[in-house]
């Protein structure tokens, strides 16, 4: 039998090759001081990482309130910020658009009536604050910062507050219309003959909604249909909201138009060629006024925090705000009246809630006539 012979420094060679019983044990042992010497380069930073988590999770939330509101964004982002400043609350803003922004966010607040995700409720109208509570949406609270609007601009029972008012008006272009040929009251402009170059939001939503309501309670059903069924009549052009039917006039394609003294104020400030009055709801009676309104929502989730946030919307310092910013909202309060320093009527309350009963009616008609 032949044999291999292997010589002893070979031997001592291969044993190096195949014998591997010494050396993964060296490998692991220099891991392991390796691994140990990371972790006491980590420790103090794990240790300052848990440090800051713990008091991370020890430091009291900001605190915070959900408002919903239909004030135009502009002018409401900057209330709300001015609030955030000063009270340290953290403000969630949920809007809508401009066409339906008040009935879409009440159709929004009666889905969430058993759960609510709001805690403010803040319309740029008083109609559709008037049905929630009638849903039982609102709780009641009379802020002590509105004791001094006139009761009149305020629920009995504190279910809501009016303040900063806006009037609906007729706006035209006065190179094209004279003022002295526009009517005195909305019932006369049934019987315009600028009825037919007239211009007019949507009279299922927002402030043009609550307007044909005022038509249809204090004129009574029967005429409040015939002034819609005369504006149908006439062909008027009915378009998305009140800004959109003062840009109609400024384009030339309406005479005049149904809207608010903000879209009035703000187009002028752009510098179109655009002027207002303020008919009379009826011949005893003087200019529609909207009101802002104000409303705690029913369980909201941050209750206290949304007290403070109503206390600050209903505040003279809020009506001063919109009184001198871009929407030139008139203050309720008589107290304030001093401080308007252009050409406007005094807002006078209307019987808000007799016109939010004649609101399904009305839209029931309106609907008929120029939706379906």
């Amino acid at each position: 039998m032949r044999r291999t012979l292997v010589s002893e420094p070979s031997a001592r060679k291969l044993s190096c090759v195949t014998d591997f019983s010494a050396r993964p044990l060296k490998f692991f042992s220099r891991r392991r001081r390796r691994a140990a010497r990371s972790a006491t380069h980590l420790a103090p930073s794990v240790a300052l990482l848990v440090a800051l988590l713990a008091a991370a999770a020890c430091r009291p939330a900001q605190p915070e309130v959900v408002v919903y509101t239909s004030v135009d964004e502009q002018f409401a982002r900057q209330i709300l910020g001015t609030f955030e400043a000063r009270s340290g609350v953290r403000v969630q803003v949920v809007t809508d658009s401009e066409a339906g922004k008040t009935s879409g966010l009440v159709r929004r607040l009666a889905r969430e009536v058993d759960r609510p995700r709001c805690d403010v409720w803040w319309s740029s109208e008083i109609f559709g604050t008037i049905e929630l509570a009638r849903l039982g949406a609102l709780e009641p609270y009379k802020s002590p910062a509105a004791a001094d609007i006139p009761v009149g601009w305020k629920h009995a029972d504190g279910l809501w507050t009016g303040c900063a008012a806006r009037a609906r008006v007729l706006a035209f272009d006065p190179r094209r219309v004279r003022r002295a040929d526009l009517p005195a009251s909305w019932r006369a402009l049934a019987k315009s003959p600028l009825l037919a170059q007239l211009a007019f939001g949507n009279p299922q939503f927002g402030t043009t909604r609550g307007h044909f309501a005022a038509c249809f309670a204090l004129w009574g059903s029967a005429d409040g249909a015939e002034f819609a069924r005369a504006l149908k009549q006439a062909r008027g052009r009915m378009v998305d909201g009140n800004s959109l039917a003062v840009r109609e006039v400024i384009a030339g394609t309406a005479a005049v138009c149904m809207t608010d003294t903000d879209d009035v104020w703000v187009a002028q400030q752009r510098g179109e060629q655009v002027e207002m009055t303020y008919p009379d709801v009826d011949a005893d009676a003087g200019p529609i006024w909207i009101p802002c309104s104000v409303a705690l929502v029913r369980g909201g989730p941050h209750p206290a925090e949304a007290r403070r946030l109503i206390d600050y919307l209903v505040s003279a310092d809020v009506e001063l705000a919109l009184l001198r910013g871009d929407s030139r909202n008139v203050p309720v309060r008589p107290a304030l009246a001093g401080d308007v320093k252009f050409d406007t009527p005094a807002p006078v309350p209307l019987p808000f809630e007799h016109i939010a009963d004649a609101l399904e009616e009305s839209s029931r008609v309106t609907r008929e006539l120029f939706v379906e």
